[in-house]
C-alpha cells in the first residue's frame, strides 16, 4: 500500500488529498515543452476550447476576454502523455483508493493564461459525466507553481458524500452555477509546487479562480474509474476498454 492509514481516512472523510510530488524535473521539462507544443498546434487549427467562454468587462470600455483552455484526451495526440497515464507512482495512489483494476475515463489540458486566465466556477465532475458507480477519482498534476491568485485547486471538504443539483450558468452556457448553494469560507486552497498533484473523488466540489497575475498556469488532469462504469450519456451501458479509455492496470 502507498498511503498510510491517516491519508486514506483523510481522502474518505474530506474527498481530496494533496499528495506531493509525482514528476521529477527532468520529466516536468519535458512535459511542460510537450504540453506547450500541443497548445501551439491546436491554436494552429481552431484552437483550444475555452472553457470560460465569454468577455468580462474589468473597468474600462475595452472587452478583455477571459480565457480556461482546454485540450481534451491529450494521450490520444501525444506520446508522452500517453506514457503519463500509466505513471506507477499515480496509480499506486490510484489503487489504494478505488482498487487495483484501473481504467482510464480521460485526461484534460488545462491552461489558464497569465493576466486573463478564466475562472472555473464551483461543481461537481460527476454533474458533467453522469457516471454510476460515482466513484472516479482524478489526479491534478501541477506543470507550474500553483498559488490561489494564479488558480490553485479550491475544494470544500466533505461535499464528496453527497450529489448537489446543478443548473447552468446564467452567464455561461458551459460552467456549472452552484454557487447559491455552497459555503465558500469552508473552501481550502491547495497550493502547490510543479510537478506536485493532489487527488479528488468526482464528487468532491471544486473551483478555480481567474488568473491575473503575470505567471501562466499550467495543469493536468487524469480521471480514473473502475471496470463497469456506465455513463448516462452512454445510456448507463459500460465504457468499453479501448484505444481511448485503455485498462491502465489489472491485478484480478
Amino acid at each position: 500500500m502507498t498511503l498510510t492509514q491517516e491519508q486514506l481516512d483523510a481522502f474518505h472523510a474530506d474527498g481530496y488529498l494533496k499528495y506531493g510530488q509525482v514528476l521529477s524535473s527532468e520529466e516536468l521539462d519535458l512535459y511542460r515543452r510537450e504540453y506547450d507544443a500541443e497548445f501551439a498546434k491546436a491554436n494552429e487549427h481552431g484552437g483550444p476550447t475555452n472553457l470560460a467562454a465569454r468577455a468580462e468587462n474589468r473597468g474600462s470600455n475595452a472587452a478583455t476576454e477571459y480565457r480556461m483552455l482546454q485540450i481534451l484526451n491529450m494521450c490520444e495526440r501525444n506520446i508522452h502523455f500517453r506514457r503519463l497515464v500509466y505513471n506507477a507512482k499515480i496509480l499506486d495512489v490510484i489503487e489504494d483508493l478505488i482498487g487495483p483494476n484501473i481504467m482510464l475515463f480521460h485526461d484534460q489540458a488545462l491552461f489558464k493564461p497569465a493576466h486573463h486566465g478564466g475562472a472555473v466556477t464551483w461543481h461537481q465532475d460527476n454533474a458533467y459525466w453522469k457516471c454510476r458507480p460515482a466513484n472516479l477519482v482524478s489526479c491534478w498534476i501541477t506543470l507550474d507553481d500553483v498559488v490561489k491568485e494564479n488558480g490553485a485547486m479550491q475544494v470544500i471538504p466533505g461535499t464528496q458524500l453527497k450529489p448537489i443539483w446543478h443548473e447552468k450558468s446564467a452567464s455561461s452556457g458551459l460552467l456549472l452555477d452552484v454557487e447559491k448553494l455552497v459555503d465558500t469560507s469552508k473552501a481550502v486552497v491547495c497550493e502547490m509546487p510543479a510537478g506536485h498533484c493532489m487527488f479528488h473523488h468526482c464528487q468532491t466540489l471544486h473551483y478555480t479562480q481567474p488568473n491575473e497575475t503575470p505567471n501562466q498556469r499550467r495543469a493536468f488532469a487524469i480521471h480514473f474509474m473502475i471496470p463497469g462504469t456506465t455513463s448516462e450519456h452512454a445510456h448507463l451501458k459500460e465504457m468499453p476498454v479501448g484505444f481511448n479509455r485503455p485498462m491502465l492496470r489489472m491485478r484480478s
